[in-house]
């Protein structure tokens, strides 16, 4: 961060002092994506300047990697012709990012900017369900016919591939575009005989997603299979594009995030959008139907604890015990919970089952009971009873509280193992069913247990 903020001085410096060539020189040194995070600090005066100096062959790629802010500003500060070079070498996937992002009289520009081919595939991506394969693959690839020569596939890449997001992996496919399977830029390479038919090194064990297959799922499976591109079909099995990992890496990163926000209690945001660049009304959106729904379900504890004023009256050393109690049920479910919502994120768990996870954490769950119990009886003894001298707390007292801890770990962690498989059954985000929502049910479970065994122990029911 710190040698941005010098590299911007550095270049505001020199664009007050118009060294123009001095400014190229230092720009040529940097990677784009370096690039585009110094331009996203300059001023809005300046970046149209900075942006005009970059070498041809870095200013679109520089330009992917911008918050959608600056790319807004610069496609209006552009002139159609400097637009349409940017435009041009664009890959398809991100220049559909672009005009899915845009307002609408920005997307008029940029169509306008494209050459037709372009706009025809980027509307064609345009037109699959948000967050699948389809709406996220690139179409353009390097596809071979099974009958093409070893030597023409060579020349083919040579030609074709500055305009491929990959050339590792090449497709073949058929007349009617099937695909047949893949090989591999180094199978070509290495190749004894440049003469020889592609069919020969064809690999027919070739892993592919369909056009509705969900960008998640897309994901997991290229870093499953470690692969560079995954090959997207149509449901005839024909070759229509291909997702790559760096694209992969994305879709890993926003759903991850998402997930973190919805375990936090809060709706997804704008994941293209920065936290000092987010508006502060739209960060009160995403969070206050949650904080609302929260707030009004822990009436619930509310409730249970006005049935039992006239106990705790009766006993009011009751009444410290109960946050410890409540944060440790919230704890221990909310340890199940994640650790069952990230298997299952990760295609470890199916909800057939949930009938082993739910043994394994009774389990887990006895025995982080016993110890918790037995740890709080010598803190009650010990501080409570012996340093600060409280006469209201007895034995039985303590049996209470450590009976109840015991009993609300068991609860609490069978709860947050369970919701997340009942809500994949419903066809849910498991991850709706962390932290908040868990804390807020156990805390009710929570105290029925302990003003249950509260009036078996120490009251007279």
């Amino acid at each position: 961060m710190a040698d941005n903020k010098v590299m911007q001085s550095t270049l505001g410096a020199l664009l007050e002092s118009k060294k123009y060539s001095a400014i190229k020189d230092v720009l040529i040194t940097m990677n784009p994506t370096d690039i585009a995070e110094v331009l996203s600090e300059v001023d809005e005066t300046q970046l149209p300047r900075l942006f005009r100096l970059l070498p041809k062959e870095d200013a679109a790629e520089v330009f992917v990697e911008m918050d959608p802010d600056q790319q807004e500003l610069l496609i209006n500060a552009f002139s159609a012709k400097e637009l349409h070079e940017v435009i041009d070498e664009l890959y398809i996937d991100d220049a559909a990012d672009l005009v899915d992002e845009m307002p609408a009289n920005v997307v008029k520009r940029i169509l306008a900017a494209a050459d037709p081919q372009m706009r025809r595939e980027i509307n064609e991506i345009l037109k699959y369900p948000e967050n699948s394969a389809g709406a996220v693959m690139t179409t353009e690839y390097i596809a071979f016919r099974p009958d093409m020569t070893i030597k023409e596939a060579i020349d083919k890449i040579k030609r074709v591939g500055t305009d491929s997001e990959t050339i590792y992996t090449c497709y073949v496919t058929d007349d009617k575009k099937r695909l047949l399977g893949f090989v591999t830029a180094k199978q070509l390479l290495l190749a004894k005989d440049d003469s020889e038919k592609i069919s020969s090194l064809l690999d027919e064990q070739v892993i592919s997603v369909t056009t509705d297959t969900d960008q998640e799922d897309v994901a997991q499976m290229i870093s499953k299979y470690n692969f560079l591109a995954i090959p997207v079909v149509d449901k005839e099995n024909r070759l229509v594009g291909i997702v790559t990992y760096d694209d992969a890496m994305e879709i890993i990163e926003e759903e991850t995030t998402e997930d973190i926000e919805i375990m936090a209690g809060m709706s997804p945001s704008d994941a293209n959008v920065t936290y000092l660049k987010t508006p502060v009304f739209d960060i009160f959106k995403h969070r206050i139907p949650w904080l609302s729904f929260l707030m009004l379900s822990a009436t619930f504890t509310g409730i249970i604890i006005t049935i039992f004023e006239n106990k705790l009256a009766a006993c009011v050393a009751l009444t410290a015990f109960i946050p410890m109690l409540m944060d440790t049920g919230g704890n221990s479910g909310t340890q199940s919970s994640v650790t069952v919502i990230r298997a299952l994120s990760l295609n470890e768990l199916e909800v057939s089952d949930i009938v082993s996870v739910v043994w394994k954490e009774i389990r887990v769950a006895v025995l982080c009971g016993v110890t918790l119990s037995i740890l709080c009886f010598f803190k009650i003894l010990i501080i409570d009873m012996t340093l600060m001298h409280n006469d209201d707390i007895t034995i039985i007292v303590a049996l209470v509280v450590c009976l109840t801890m015991a009993c609300t770990v068991l609860v609490a962690k069978t709860i947050g193992c369970v919701l997340p498989f009942v809500a994949t059954k419903l066809g849910l985000d498991p991850a709706v069913m962390a932290s908040p929502f868990i804390s807020t049910m156990v805390d009710a479970a929570s105290l029925l247990i302990y003003f249950g065994f509260a009036s078996m122990l120490l009251f007279k029911v």
